[in-house]
């Protein structure tokens, strides 16, 4: 009956990721269908199914998403692009490099898809005015988005799943993680300048249109701004601090919104609409179907293979995490990648005995910045596509590969130096 079971666990996920990958069917029906699949054939019992889905994970994504949809209401995202904009002059290349540092910061402070979805539309507005290629802008916001995310708890799907399935928290992450992000930060900015230094010509006039834009007017609730930056505030405090005082990530985070639910007087199906809902049931989904192939053994029969191929070396198993992580990002989503080798490297942990934190900063650095390598490696990526095309720039996939990919592959070379030197 186990390998009856063994093989229609196989025979789901396995059409159901190339379904995943291919794009033709919406990602979360696929996740979801392929789900279910696993408990109307036995694979997976309900009461079983519900346990494996990672509740931290999905209260964390929804906890920070009603926080920056009330934030957003604020106007202050609009604010300080626009101010930022005029700080620069209209310099095409200043505002790259400011943008790109606010993505980031932003990225690891809320999370990389919410910053994108709205830092994105305020660009195109300052590059509409400069009369100038939106392409570069949007390149450079995507690769800060990626790297930034990587550096916290909260700022990369990814790391939120990783600190759901862990006892590591928001500050083992920024502790671990943040040091090289800045490096690879820097880095990448460094050759974009390279790439880009001659293709960012910007006439005088409409340079002066810029410093015309009034930042004023984007702030349209002065009093929701305040109380939006002390729950906040508020919030990033307890993720530094929930270790120790025993809360989950979660807690916290639906703490936050539903606090800022309660004192801002906004209308909750307002808020609760713009939630990324399909994000949330992809992961529901994703749960499940991975949950199913713990069940019925094949982690831990992949978890032996890999233990076997790297002879249970941390360094070489970290290496393999890193660089697979990486290469499969780039291709599909890190999304699945990352629910299927969770379970993969706990498993490696209990056959081998080795302490496997280095592999989760491998997993998580493979994951995040391997999402730069294509256009679908991440869901920023995928985001700042779809923006583009409604806005009549289209951003082809190996235009944007041509630039992202060896970018991506050179801040993996610095994460695997970072990796041996500290950790392995």
């Amino acid at each position: 009956m186990l390998h009856n079971h063994l093989v229609v666990a196989i025979i789901i996920f396995t059409l159901t990721y190339t379904a995943i990958i291919s794009e033709k069917i919406n990602r979360m029906t696929i996740a979801l269908f392929g789900a279910v699949l696993m408990i109307v054939f036995q694979v997976l019992p309900q009461e079983h199914a519900f346990r494996v889905i990672d509740f931290n994970t999905i209260g964390l994504l929804i906890g920070m998403m009603i926080m920056v949809n009330i934030l957003k209401k604020t106007g202050i995202f609009q604010y300080v692009a626009i101010k930022t904009a005029k700080y620069s002059k209209g310099d095409p290349w200043k505002i790259i490099l400011y943008f790109s540092i606010i993505t980031a910061v932003s990225s690891a402070l809320l999370d990389n898809v919410t910053t994108i979805l709205l830092i994105t539309p305020v660009t195109l507005v300052i590059t509409d005015t400069l009369k100038i290629n939106p392409i570069p802008f949007m390149i450079s916001e995507i690769l800060a988005a990626n790297i930034g995310g990587t550096a916290t708890l909260i700022g990369d799907p990814p790391n939120i799943m990783i600190g759901g399935a862990t006892k590591l928290g928001f500050l083992d992450f920024l502790i671990n993680l943040s040091p090289i992000v800045v490096i690879i930060f820097i880095v990448t900015i460094f050759l974009l300048k390279l790439i880009y230094k001659n293709s960012l010509i910007v006439s005088e006039e409409n340079r002066k249109k810029i410093l015309e834009f009034d930042e004023r007017k984007a702030i349209n609730d002065r009093v929701l701004l305040m109380k939006s930056f002390a729950v906040l505030g508020l919030t990033i405090l307890g993720f530094t601090t929930h270790q120790i005082i025993g809360l989950e990530s979660a807690t916290v985070a639906l703490f936050g919104g539903s606090l800022l639910l309660l004192i801002s007087k906004v209308e909750p199906e307002d808020i609760l609409i713009e939630i990324e809902w399909t994000t949330i049931f992809f992961f529901i989904g994703l749960f499940v179907l991975v949950g199913a192939l713990e069940e019925v053994g094949v982690v831990e029969i992949l978890a032996k293979k890999m233990l076997n191929f790297t002879k249970g070396d941390l360094f070489m198993t970290a290496m393999l995490i890193l660089w697979m992580a990486a290469i499969a990002s780039a291709f599909i989503d890190n999304i699945p990648f990352v629910a299927t080798m969770i379970p993969l490297i706990k498993s490696l942990s209990m056959i081998s005995g080795i302490d496997v934190t280095p592999l989760w900063w491998a997993l998580s650095l493979g994951a995040c910045l391997g999402g730069n390598g294509t256009l679908v490696g991440a869901s920023a990526n995928v985001i700042v596509g779809g923006m583009l095309e409604k806005n009549k720039n289209k951003l082809a996939f190996l235009e944007y590969m041509k630039i992202g990919f060896p970018l991506m592959i050179i801040s993996i070379i610095i994460a695997s130096i970072y990796l041996i030197i500290f950790y392995v």
